[in-house]
């Protein structure tokens, strides 16, 4: 399985973004769909809860490729590392990717949103959601004691990053504080860009188009 890309900045793309998310799970998993000359990249940023994934935030990087591709597989994070890892000590330029043969199967890679369908539900101001983000990642670490279960802390993590991200009125603007956790982590949205971004909702589903990618989380089976 390979990747052919059409420069090598593409690539090195890929690679950053690979390696941001292995920042915050260094055990995770990466799902590659490319479809024609379109790669998608799906990463798992917070986990979900239960049999549906209600709270699952992933991120989601689309970047082009050269030629025509089909493959769909899901692979380790750290697979994907080591391959970039090796092309850089070895020096190498070229443009294609060997796709680590192992597969995995995340539970989270079973239930990506729809494609279709989405309704338009609002704006949210970047620095709203990177505030949010902020303010998640220092209440998890003062609400999670060192030597507290997985499951508390898992607990905890789901209630923190579910929460809507308020504007500057204090209004829900129907993006979790999750989108602004991905946003940060993996490089979507930068600090002091003062534009607003599309919310939208598709049944459970909820996206927020940023400018280097997209943040999609899962709410409440049956969430209008």
């Amino acid at each position: 399985m390979r990747l052919t890309f059409p420069d090598g900045e593409t690539l090195a793309d890929l690679g950053t973004y690979v390696a941001r998310a292995r920042s915050l799970e260094a055990e995770g998993a990466i799902r590659l769909q490319a479809v024609g000359g379109v790669l998608a990249a799906w990463v798992c940023v917070v986990p979900g809860q239960g049999l549906t994934g209600s709270g699952t935030v992933l991120g989601l990087r689309t970047m082009a490729l050269a030629g025509a591709h089909d493959l769909d597989v899901t692979v380790a994070l750290a697979a994907m590392g080591d391959r970039f890892a090796r092309r850089s000590a070895n020096g190498e330029a070229g443009t294609t990717l060997e796709v680590p043969p192992a597969e995995v199967s995340p539970r989270w890679a079973g239930v990506l949103p729809p494609r279709g369908g989405w309704e338009p539900v609002g704006t949210v101001r970047i620095t709203d959601l990177l505030a949010a983000a902020d303010d998640g990642i220092a209440e998890v670490a003062q609400g999670a004691p060192e030597g507290a279960g997985a499951a508390a802390v898992g607990m905890l993590r789901a209630q923190v990053w579910a929460r809507d991200v308020l504007d500057a009125a204090g209004t829900p603007t129907g993006a979790p504080a999750g989108a602004g956790l991905a946003a940060r982590a993996l490089g979507f949205a930068r600090a002091g860009d003062l534009r607003s971004v599309s919310v939208h909702r598709q049944g459970a589903w909820t996206r927020v188009s940023l400018p280097a990618g997209y943040v999609l989380s899962r709410g409440a089976q049956g969430m209008a």
